[in-house]
């Protein structure tokens, strides 16, 4: 179940992101954020425990939507923009807590 429904816009490209090695497709010129939310109902593991996150603010002014790239890079999923072919990690790299618990 997705926690964002498109209900305009859906005559723009679709892309392909990669998040933890499974593709996800987006609509070009979606953020990670709108990305990740509308093809599924979390957004990333927390570092801290076992809880899923789906944002706070959706506006960039909290640290509840990082996600991380395969290199370790933390990125905003609210105000970055998904790019085809990107891959993107949910759980922290290093963080003790598994995406799969």
């Amino acid at each position: 179940m997705s926690r964002f429904v498109r209900l305009g816009e859906t005559d723009r490209p679709i892309i392909t992101v990669h998040v933890d090695g499974k593709p996800v497709e987006a609509l070009d010129g979606d953020t990670l954020m709108v990305a990740l939310l509308s093809s599924g109902s979390m957004l990333r593991q927390s570092e801290f425990g076992p809880e899923k996150r789906a944002g706070f603010c959706l506006m960039g002014a909290c640290q509840d939507c990082w996600v991380w790239t395969e290199s370790g890079d933390r990125l905003r999923a609210c105000s970055t923009l998904a790019a085809s072919g990107q891959q993107i990690v949910t759980s922290q790299p290093g963080a003790s807590w598994s995406n799969h618990a």
